[in-house]
């Protein structure tokens, strides 16, 4: 039995290809839902929002890759905000290195700029481009948990010694998601374990990009993808089919938790 069972959205509910849930895996999580396990999304977008999770009887989103954490009702758990004056360094450095930079503020994602590599995140996800704001303006009277630098990992390199505090991490090349020191979605899901009472050896998590490694590690049992990517494989402690080929259910069936 586990208790709870956390979910990726890209690439491990959430099909590149489609852009959909594929419908072998809502009928698994639906049944994994009736036998008494609570389902949590674990993503690294915001947590509001969220159209393609619509039909998945989950109970919170954990979103911002740890940064908030949401009941289904609307119930605010936990919260880690950025300090604006790393905001407004991250700023320059975008405007220094020439590279684009979306903020979640209370509208969702926005962007300083729409590039190429702005153009490519829309069209992986599926999603329309996000809409342009003045950032620094934002950050003077709103808080904001996740920035994403729309550049290389080699000028990621040079720029994240400059923002002390700060990390970065990838689930694609196109992008990098930039969070506080400590916060991830490991730490996230040992704090709503915590909020639950509930010991974190009995939960379970499915995931495919870097930034879910820090929760496959965390959860008692952690799922790779099969379309996930070397590194994370190499830490799970099972490794299903891909997304398309209805690895979720394929492995909640390899561990019984569902017929």
């Amino acid at each position: 039995m586990k208790n709870i069972a956390f979910f990726d959205i890209d690439g491990t509910l959430v099909s590149f290809k489609t852009h959909n849930i594929p419908v072998s895996t809502l009928s698994a999580l639906t049944q994994l839902n009736r036998k008494g396990t609570e389902i949590v999304i674990a993503t690294g977008r915001a947590a509001e929002g969220i159209r393609e999770i619509a039909g998945v009887p989950y109970s919170a989103i954990i979103g911002l890759n740890g940064s908030e954490c949401i009941l289904s009702d609307g119930t605010i758990v936990t919260q880690h905000h950025i300090p604006s004056d790393l905001l407004e360094k991250a700023f320059e450095l975008g405007k220094e290195y020439d590279f684009a930079i979306a903020a979640k503020f209370k509208e969702g994602f926005v962007v300083d700029r729409i590039t190429p590599r702005v153009e490519a995140m829309s069209a992986s996800i599926g999603h329309p481009l996000p809409n342009v704001r003045n950032l620094r303006n934002l950050n003077r009277t709103e808080q904001s948990g996740q920035l994403c630098f729309f550049t290389d990992t080699e000028t990621e390199r040079k720029i994240m010694p400059f923002l002390p505090g700060l990390k970065a991490s990838r689930w694609c090349d196109i992008f990098a998601d930039i969070n506080l020191n400590g916060i991830d979605k490991g730490t996230a899901i040992r704090e709503y374990t915590k909020f639950r009472n509930m010991n974190i050896k009995d939960t379970i998590a499915f995931g495919d990009g870097a930034n879910d490694m820090p929760m496959l590690l965390a959860a008692g049992t952690g799922i790779a993808m099969g379309n996930a990517s070397g590194q994370v494989k190499a830490i799970a402690d099972h490794i299903t089919d891909n997304v398309d080929n209805d690895g979720i259910a394929k492995a909640l069936q390899f561990y019984g938790l569902i017929s």
